[in-house]
């Protein structure tokens, strides 16, 4: 057995690797893509499913969708190579969402994919093709589970009783079921990166020092993330991007609790602040901040730096939907290149369909931005965060060298270069290799944009530093 100091250096360079991928696929995948519902919220909070464009369903229509899964398009190999293609470096699938169906053959339930007319192991197959396309894969798991009755009592309306209840003595049940569960997926699915909670709020009644010491001694150098107690080694934002570098935190994190979340929901349902809510939400902004807080500086210390990912939709929804508004692939690339130059790793979601297709409109975005590293990608990958560049770009750093990336046009048509860059050598455009410009004459350095730069896409100017 590994002794604690070579169990360390293996989470040293697990995280290294995490930090240099910088891009991952989020898969939020199950029955409920055959309504185009979101997963779960519909039949727990219909409100928070209806504000981003969201459809309502029944619970018991819902939770009918199980019998009817057969999703006989589904290809394992063929979402791995949309994936890498697009330079994607690891896979996130949802192995149980908060609805509490399995994509895997789970122990201890009938209410899973290897039970409905498909009877195949989906988190299986995926593992199995990441491994044959060197992917790295990661699972994200539900500790909520609105179909077991360990978790709530079932013979009330999920939406009643939703956020759990611990004090039930059926409560340790759901532990052991819980614990089961994850004990199988780290033993029986091949190699597992991450596993990617989602615990909501109130973490405790998870018991989450139980569970990470079982995570450890079966997986020691697998990444957890920040949803499941405040142990993780990556803190995760969603749908936006923090306003500079997130640094690690000192005091204890501030949990939403169960009661102001439904104090939240009521004030969402007042005359004229749910409209409100939603136009914002609808608005395809890439000045959207996350609904988590985190403390931020803008060029921190490196020893204060905190590891962190942004989960983000392609459209309004996790899951398969008819939604119109989706992300054009300038702004997507444009939100990855700031996620980037603040340190972060960009998990873009893609919900595939009722028969296990990843729907055109999300292809088109993947190619576009496989089109895009395939000329930039060395801006990206490996990188480290970079200090501010001004309102139209970022920038990012590695070994001698640095990355300006140019996000939109200024007045003057020039970038200022910062300074603690230090000494700048040549400057030139990726891609074209162009030389570019620097003017040396005043307090600042700056750079002239090609004239032809029409900032629909991200343009990257290489700094020998």
């Amino acid at each position: 057995m590994p002794d604690q100091s070579c169990n360390e250096g293996m989470m040293e360079d697990k995280l290294r690797w995490y930090q240099e991928a910088k891009l991952g696929l989020f898969i939020h995948w199950g029955p409920y893509s055959q309504a185009g519902v979101e997963a779960s919220w519909p039949i727990m909070v219909p409100e928070i499913s209806t504000l981003s464009g969201g459809s309502v369903i029944a619970q018991d229509k819902y939770e009918a969708l199980a019998a009817t899964f057969h999703p006989v398009e589904f290809d394992a190999h063929q979402w791995v190579k949309a994936a890498k293609n697009a330079g994607m470096r690891y896979l996130v699938i949802t192995a149980k969402h908060h609805d509490g169906y399995c994509m895997f053959d789970a122990p201890g339930t009938e209410y899973k994919i290897t039970n409905s007319p498909f009877r195949r192991d989906v988190v299986a197959e995926l593992s199995a093709a990441c491994a044959t396309a060197g992917m790295r894969f990661g699972i994200y798991y539900s500790p909520p589970d609105m179909h077991h009755p360990g978790y709530r009592d079932t013979s009330k309306p999920a939406k009643k009783n939703w956020y759990g209840e611990p004090e039930r003595a059926a409560w340790a049940e759901y532990l052991d079921y819980m614990e089961r569960h994850l004990r199988h997926l780290l033993t029986a699915y091949g190699d597992v990166d991450l596993l990617w909670f989602d615990g909501l709020f109130e973490h405790d009644k998870y018991q989450p020092a139980r569970f990470h010491r079982i995570i450890r001694d079966l997986r020691p150098n697998i990444l957890i993330n920040d949803r499941l107690g405040p142990m993780g080694d990556f803190v995760t934002p969603e749908q936006g991007i923090p306003d500079a570098v997130p640094v690690r935190r000192t005091g204890k994190k501030k949990e939403i609790s169960a009661k102001a979340f439904s104090w939240t929901i009521k004030v969402l349902n007042l005359p004229g602040v749910r409209q409100f809510v939603s136009k914002k939400l609808g608005a395809l902004s890439e000045n959207l901040r996350p609904l988590t807080v985190f403390p931020t500086e803008p060029f921190p210390r490196e020893d204060r730096f905190q590891p962190w990912e942004t989960c983000m939709t392609m459209n309004r929804t996790w899951a398969y939907s008819e939604d119109p508004l989706w992300k054009p692939s300038e702004l997507l690339l444009r939100l990855m290149a700031k996620v980037v130059a603040r340190g972060g790793n960009f998990l873009l979601n893609v919900g595939p369909d009722r028969l296990g297709r990843f729907p055109p409109q999300a292809m088109e975005r993947l190619e576009e931005i496989r089109r895009w590293m395939s000329t930039n990608g060395e801006a990206i990958y490996g990188t480290s965060y970079g200090p501010p560049a001004g309102d139209n770009a970022v920038s990012t750093r590695k070994s001698g060298t640095a990355y300006l990336i140019a996000l939109g046009k200024s007045d003057t048509g020039k970038l200022t270069i910062p300074a603690e860059l230090g000494t700048v050598g040549r400057a030139s455009a990726l891609g074209t290799g162009d030389v570019t410009e620097i003017d040396r004459s005043g307090d600042d350095l700056r750079l002239t944009l090609p004239n032809d730069f029409e900032a629909k896409v991200p343009l990257v100017i290489k700094l020998e530093v």
